[in-house]
Order: C-alpha cells, then structure tokens, then sequence
C-alpha cells in the first residue's frame, strides 16, 4: 500500500508548472481585455492541474503495466517500483479526469459554448493516449507536439475564451513561448531517459533525434520563449519584463550542452520547471499590465 507521501510523489509535482502557466498567462490576457472573471480563472485552473496529475498518474500506469519503467531514472513511479498496484493507479487517473471534466462542464455552461465539450474530451484523450492504449503516441514521438497544442495554445487561449468568450491574437500570440517552454519541461525528461527508452521499445522525441540534436532542441526550447515574448512588446511593452527571467536558462543549457545524462539531469529538470514558472509570472505580468 502506497503512502501519500509515495502518492504525491506519482502525482508528480514538479511538473505542475506546466499546468499553471499557461493558465496564468492565459488570465493575463483576460486583464489587458479588461474582462478577467476570476472564479473562472480559478476553475480552469483547477481543470489543469487536474489534468496534469491525471496524466501523470496514466503514464505511471501505462508505462508500468508495459514494463518500460523498470529501470527508469527519476521520480518515483507507483506501479512500477511496485509500492502501488495498477488498478489504484488507474483509478487514481480516472478520478482526476472525471473531476476536470465535470469542472470544465461549468464552464462550458458558463460561457454557453458547447463546442469546448469537444476540447475536453481531446483533452483527456490526449492525456490518456499519450503512454496507454496500444498505440500510444508518446511512443511515437508525438509528445512535444502534443503538449504544445494542450499545454500551449488550447490552455492559454482556452483560459483566455471562458472569460472573455471569444478568441484572441493576443491569446493565440502569447501560447507559443508557454507551449514551447512545456516542450522543453517534456524533452529534458525524455533526454534523461532515452538510454532506458530506446530499448523498451518507446521511441520518444529524443530517442528519434538523437542524443546530440536533443540538446540542441532542447536549448532552442528554452531560448525561443524570450524571443516570441519580446516580438509581442511593440503592442504590449511590458513583456520585456521576461527578460529578467533569462539568467535562469543558464544552467540548464550548459549542463545539458555539456553531455550530462541520468541523475545529472534530475537538477536540470527541476531547473526547467523553476524557468517556466518565473517567466509565465513576469509575461502575465507583462501582458496585463500596460
């Protein structure tokens, strides 16, 4: 039986930057329009961290009933270190999808738009198909991808639309340095692994490009941010603002750069998931203010 200290681990919290940003960034559109409603900001909040630790817990499932988390490096994983069984762990996915989807119904008949009911089921299958079924596509390096779309254009503008109900730019334009960032969150874990990875049979973003282009992309990850958050100044000035978050890409690159692999990267991802929450603090910073 699991402790909830071993169950906070599997949930993974140090990915949970991912699922803050965007909402936050996406919230600070919805301020520079004058039009922030904040128990609907709170709500897609809620929705995202749902979703991300379900996610998480359906890829400790996943990948533990598929075997490819046996020597695995890195957070602990509850099925396979074996201090949980599987169908707990399904269970545990399952109820957070459930609660994201009942708390994204509010939503939905909040604003009165029944085409976000076709988001949110995308959504959780995503989440669900990124390691389980079998034909995940997280084994077929399809996982940036997917993050950036849900983690980067439909969690920044769909924050953006409950409250202001309708599509921005500004929404769409300021999704691509969270997206991008969220790749990066994703691509240094599968750098970690990629020697566990290839073997088992999960050909992981990293795994197809290779070890020394993986940290190329990688770097380019962490860099692109600041550049699509300064084209957006010209129309929102504060955005410069991101820059003071630059020092922090720093360390991450040159340790990756400098061939570090397995626990020397646990540091770097937790260097990444401390970039991404600073800067989505100062460009929702930057975005509302004016």
């Amino acid at each position: 039986m699991a402790t909830p200290a071993q169950w906070l681990a599997g949930a993974r919290p140090r990915t949970l930057p991912a699922a803050v940003v965007p909402v936050a960034v996406g919230t600070g559109v919805a301020v520079a329009e004058d039009a922030a409603v904040w128990w609907r900001a709170l709500l897609a909040l809620f929705v995202a961290l749902a979703l991300q630790v379900g996610v998480n817990y359906a890829n400790d499932y996943s990948d533990g009933v598929k075997g490819t988390d046996k020597d695995r490096v890195g957070p602990l994983r509850l099925v396979g270190s074996g201090v949980a069984p599987p169908k707990q762990v399904l269970a545990a996915a399952l109820g957070c999808f459930l609660a994201a989807a009942v708390a994204g119904l509010v939503l939905v008949v909040a604003t009165r738009a029944w085409w976000l009911l076709l988001v949110g089921l995308a959504s959780i299958l995503a989440a669900w198909f990124y390691t389980g079924g079998s034909r995940p596509y997280g084994y077929r390096a399809l996982g940036e991808i997917s993050v950036f779309v849900f983690f980067g254009l439909v969690a920044v503008a769909g924050t953006t639309y409950v409250q202001v109900e309708r599509l921005t730019w500004l929404s769409l334009a300021a999704a691509v340095p969270v997206g991008l960032l969220a790749c990066a969150l994703l691509m240094v874990n599968n750098l970690r692994d990629i020697v566990t990875d290839g073997p088992s049979g999960k050909r992981t973003l990293a795994v197809v490009l290779g070890d020394a282009r993986t940290r190329v992309a990688y770097s380019a990850t962490l860099v692109l941010p600041f550049v699509f958050a300064l084209a957006l100044v010209p129309v929102r000035p504060f955005a410069a603002l991101t820059v003071l978050a630059l020092p922090l890409v720093a360390a991450p690159i040159k340790t990756v750069r400098s061939g570090a692999t397995g626990r020397a990267l646990i540091a770097t991802l937790q260097q990444t998931g401390r970039l991404q929450l600073v800067f989505g603090i100062l460009f929702t910073l930057g975005l509302a203010l004016f």
